[in-house]
């Protein structure tokens, strides 16, 4: 029985460790409200620019799959909106992308005539070093005011798993681990 225990405790402490580094990530929904769509004055371009994206964010492309998909392309692919031959393509109308490298990520969409009418975003993935440059022409983030009672909306628009899930996390991991002793 004590090499079970073990064992579990083991994995508690790892499922504990993968779920704290995973609190780190945020959720951008590209878009924000507006969504992923043609229909509307929305920049994508404008809207990932005010943005600071990491390794291990997600990326969130909400959208009606009847009239939209997202393709994932080559930087010569975004640049002439070409759909031929995408790296990846989502159709659900919900869809997520984990981003785990740096760099520049494309997105189009592939419905004829929508990614030259401006549906397309650049997810650009920052080195550590750098730092993102100053969205022009936006207001501060302080100009926006929470909800009585509830926390904060994050700056950048991202849902944030921070701080407080981490603390949560970490007790529940706990509480599971010290319940194999007992």
């Amino acid at each position: 029985m004590g090499f079970s225990k073990s064992v579990a405790a083991r994995a508690v402490v790892l499922v504990a460790v993968a779920l704290l580094r995973l609190s780190d990530a945020a959720v951008y929904t590209v878009g924000d409200s507006g969504g992923w769509t043609s229909i509307g004055n929305l920049d994508y371009k404008q809207w990932a620019a005010a943005k600071t994206f990491q390794v291990g964010d997600i990326i969130r492309f909400e959208y009606n799959a009847q009239f939209h998909n997202v393709m994932r392309v080559t930087h010569p692919m975004y640049k002439a909106c070409n759909a031929s031959a995408p790296l990846a393509t989502y159709t659900t109308g919900n869809d997520t992308v984990n981003i785990t490298t740096k760099g520049h990520h494309f997105f189009i969409c592939g419905v004829p005539g929508h990614c030259q009418s401006g549906q397309k975003v650049d997810i650009n993935v920052l080195r550590e070093s750098e730092s993102a440059p100053a969205p022009s022409g936006t207001s501060p983030a302080s100009a926006s005011v929470p909800s009585v009672g509830g926390p904060a909306p994050s700056p950048s628009g991202a849902i944030s798993l921070k701080a407080s899930s981490k603390v949560c996390l970490a007790m529940a991991a706990f509480a599971v681990f010290v319940s194999f002793f007992h």
